[in-house]
């Protein structure tokens, strides 16, 4: 699901609290199923697994039965939010078409699969109609990066060009540029009840648990005991960056099939011929 700000989702106030965000989740689940939901496995990466914690924690969805939290711990993410304003400001304010903006996405290391990002990035920028002066200023930022050898990318980066100039050659008056959806730095009073307190609620939940890296140096003192303990599965995936289920999409949809068949939440079809990874317990 979008959560509030992201996607296409639109909402009548900024408020990204882990409770109305959990809420959220639970309004929604009701919505689809009403009274009587299924039985569901919640799986969220980043702040949304930090939220599919918050979520089951709370006892707003009493037919959970299980919980995946993607690249999300408690320690590092606290440690990261120190730096985070000095990240987005670091990073571009608008693209010059969608392609940009997927280019960016490879080119800066921040989704390490062309084939994801194809997806995922469109969910994140929305187009605007802007003046040309405006886009003729420094600041408005807009990036011009390329993914080198990807004939396709070029191909279609020249017709975003076109359609922004004249016939004769000059600039359109009116030129469509991408912007972020969601603007993160307005939510900044919100980022540490996102994480905080994450860790122990993950282990307090009395489900079965699986949690994803991209690497074990992630692991907070809390989760490494409790993972020793063998209190939740753990899968790692390297080599991948902070998007795991975009970097790897094959071995994490390996992954939940694991766990999901281990704690026998799904049967596996005669046809499926994946083998599962090994889980370290």
């Amino acid at each position: 699901m979008d959560l509030r700000g992201h996607g296409a989702t639109q909402v009548q106030c900024d408020d990204f609290s882990t409770e109305t965000m959990s809420r959220d989740v639970a309004n929604v689940v009701q919505a689809c199923y009403g009274e009587t939901p299924p039985l569901m496995v919640l799986i969220g990466h980043g702040v949304g697994g930090a939220i599919a914690v918050h979520a089951a924690s709370s006892m707003l969805l009493p037919t959970i039965v299980g919980l995946v939290a993607i690249d999300v711990v408690e320690g590092s993410a606290m440690e990261v939010l120190h730096s985070m304003q000095n990240f987005l400001r670091g990073r571009p304010k608008s693209f010059k078409s969608m392609v940009h903006a997927i280019e960016w996405s490879v080119k800066s290391g921040q989704i390490q699969n062309l084939e994801s990002a194809r997806v995922s990035v469109v969910g994140q920028i929305k187009k605007c109609e802007v003046d040309k002066d405006v886009l003729l200023e420094p600041a408005s930022l807009v990036v011009d990066v390329v993914v080198e050898g990807n004939e396709e990318f070029h191909e279609q980066r020249q017709l975003n060009d076109k359609e922004n100039t004249t016939p004769e050659g000059g600039i359109s008056d009116n030129q469509s540029v991408y912007n972020w959806r969601i603007d993160l730095s307005k939510a900044e009073k919100y980022w540490d009840g996102w994480f905080r307190g994450t860790s122990n609620l993950f282990l307090s939940c009395n489900l079965p648990k699986l949690r994803l890296l991209a690497g074990v140096d992630c692991l907070d003192r809390d989760l490494t005991i409790a993972q020793m303990q063998g209190k939740f599965m753990m899968q790692l995936l390297p080599p991948c960056g902070h998007a795991v289920q975009e970097d790897q999409p094959d071995k994490v949809a390996d992954a939940v099939t694991s766990f999901l068949l281990r704690h026998k939440f799904a049967e596996s079809r005669k046809d499926n011929q994946s083998s599962p990874l090994p889980f370290t317990q």
